[in-house]
């Protein structure tokens, strides 16, 4: 499915070139030489390419940074490869603490499906520059292990494979480092080859974490054709803490709906802190410099008001599920503090929006309004029940129960099972009625 989004997205053309953006954005920490690449971007279109590894079934916020750098350089009239990858995805690239487990071929083969999907939403597969999508399976799997090490290790020193910063720190750990994680970044370097010699292609970009990994294809490409290709890796997303960017409650944030709902996902932008919020318009929306500078005036000027985090919310949401889920899940804000109808909201967006609140459950024959105030633990007995009722601060989908004898008909059950409980302003619960 084409992304609609894709149609309004454009780069600033108060900027000079794409390079000049993307260093305004923070989105370079680490490059090949940067004349040359500032030159290489502004002249004619080039062939670039980024990796991603089906090492679990969705991709997440990290590589959200790189779809979006990709999709800004397309923007700029460059041709995208997106890879997957179906090989290295069997191996995996070294973690700094401990060895990966494997997942089995046919999991990996299932995932590179699911991935395919998800960077496809973020690019352009139509028009002169129509982005292309590759699998470095296609070209490893025929290559025997003798061609392997012959065409492709000889290249490689192990003095230098070594100094890499995961492969070091795991080399110091006490459980060490296999021979195949280890060849991890061989395997990277020969997909930069391969790329180059199908596509011409000429850049790579990934996380600044790789660059490692990212150098070993640009001095592939020199030792085996004697050219000069170039590489720059993105910084690590953090908060203004210094705490890793994209978790939340130590789950990371991920594209797929199943896995992080549209509204999770808005919360976690809506909750961005003032002193982040800036730098993350800049990385995660295509909002332009102007944009982005009044924002950040009323982040000075009105905190309270928290115009930038909406604005982030809304664009990212917008970005990774359309713009009709992001509009779902503002509805369902607003529904569930009584300035919109519950029961305008489909059971999915309910779900979702009350996915934190505290959950009970009760039969048919317990719905007076006492008896779903205690089992919501919105009040302590049925005589405080019964005071909450009489002081007006009982609610049943947002409307005001005054009578402590009510009982909640059947008929106001949200599709057919959920009532949402509220005390005072503020204070929400959930009852499944079973």
């Amino acid at each position: 499915m084409v992304n609609p989004s894709l149609q309004s997205q454009s780069n600033d053309s108060s900027f000079e070139n794409i390079w000049q953006e993307l260093k305004w954005r923070g989105l370079v920490q680490v490059s090949t030489d940067e004349a040359q690449l500032e030159q290489m971007l502004a002249g004619a279109p080039i062939t670039y390419y980024c990796g991603f590894d089906p090492t679990a079934p969705s991709l997440h916020l990290g590589n959200l940074v790189q779809l979006l750098t990709m999709r800004r350089l397309q923007l700029a009239g460059h041709n995208p490869l997106g890879l997957v990858g179906g090989s290295t995805g069997m191996v995996g690239d070294p973690r700094p603490s401990a060895e990966r487990t494997m997942n089995t071929k046919e999991t990996v083969a299932e995932w590179v499906g699911y991935l395919q999907g998800q960077v496809a939403r973020f690019l352009s597969f139509e028009g002169e520059n129509a982005a292309r999508m590759v699998n470095n399976l296609d070209w490893t799997a025929p290559m025997s292990a003798i061609d392997f090490l012959r065409d492709i290790g000889k290249h490689f020193r192990v003095g230098t494979m070594i100094k890499k910063d995961n492969v070091a720190s795991r080399l110091s750990s006490d459980e060490g480092i296999s021979y195949t994680e280890f060849s991890y970044q061989i395997l990277q370097g020969m997909d930069y080859l391969e790329l180059h010699r199908q596509y011409g292609c000429r850049l790579q970009t990934g996380g600044s974490d790789q660059w490692g990994n990212l150098t070993s294809g640009t001095e592939l490409i020199r030792k085996v054709e004697g050219k000069q290709v170039h590489a720059f890796g993105t910084p690590l997303i953090t908060n203004s803490d210094g705490t890793k960017f994209g978790k939340s409650e130590g789950n990371a944030i991920w594209l797929d709906p199943k896995m992080c709902t549209p509204y999770a996902m808005y919360q976690f932008w809506l909750n961005s802190a003032d002193a982040d919020v800036i730098g993350l318009l800049k990385v995660f929306t295509f909002k332009t410099r102007e944009e982005i500078d009044s924002l950040a005036q009323a982040v000075e000027e009105k905190p309270h008001a928290r115009e930038a985090q909406r604005e982030l919310a809304f664009d990212v949401t917008a970005l990774v599920h359309g713009e009709d889920a992001a509009k779902k899940v503002i509805e369902a804000s607003a529904a569930l503090f009584g300035k919109a109808e519950l029961s305008s909201l489909d059971e999915a967006t309910l779900v979702a929006a009350t996915a934190e609140l505290p959950h009970s459950t009760v039969r048919m024959s317990e719905l007076s309004i006492l008896n779903l105030l205690v089992a919501s633990k919105l009040s302590a007995s049925m005589s405080a029940a019964r005071r909450t009722v009489g002081e007006g601060g009982a609610y049943v989908n947002n409307v005001k129960v005054t009578d402590p004898d009510a009982v909640i008909d059947a008929t106001e059950l949200l599709h057919g099972r959920y009532l949402v409980m509220r005390r005072g302003k503020r204070t929400l619960a959930v009852v499944e009625v079973r």
